[in-house]
């Protein structure tokens, strides 16, 4: 039986590639259930209908959420993109464009190890001169 998420014959992919097709399957599906539930929250006017709806919605953004993470553990370049792009205020394709180009220029860590733009841990928040004005 062939499934549509391989566009290679199943028996020759590693598990762990099968694995990986199964969670971006899993990830497209919590996407279209979410849009489902916000067209249907959209229209609903019953409150106790849209009460259940939302909690519903709600669950399917916790399994997306699940999911990306998982994908994203599999894939630390597609993780440190995500890093470059996600929570973050500003132009998004702009962050994005940032973020592949430090990617692909050795890493958003600049070799450090660290996230971009993580605080460096050799740096004094001031905490010290805050401690000696309190004695």
């Amino acid at each position: 039986m062939g499934f549509e998420q391989y566009h290679e014959p199943a028996g020759e992919l590693p598990a762990e590639v099968r694995t990986f097709a199964r969670m971006c399957a899993n990830l497209t599906e919590e996407a279209e259930a979410i849009g489902w539930y916000e067209q249907r929250l959209s229209l609903e006017q019953d409150p106790v209908a849209r009460s259940i709806m939302e909690n519903s919605q709600v669950e399917e953004y916790k399994h997306f959420s699940m999911q990306l993470e998982f994908l994203l553990r599999a894939k630390p370049v597609w993780r440190e993109i995500a890093r470059g792009v996600l929570f973050r205020d500003g132009d998004i394709a702009a962050n994005a464009s940032a973020a592949e180009h430090a990617v692909e220029s050795g890493g958003a860590d600049g070799g450090t190890g660290r996230r971009a733009g993580a605080p460096d841990p050799g740096t004094s928040l001031g905490i010290g001169s805050l401690k000696e004005g309190l004695g």
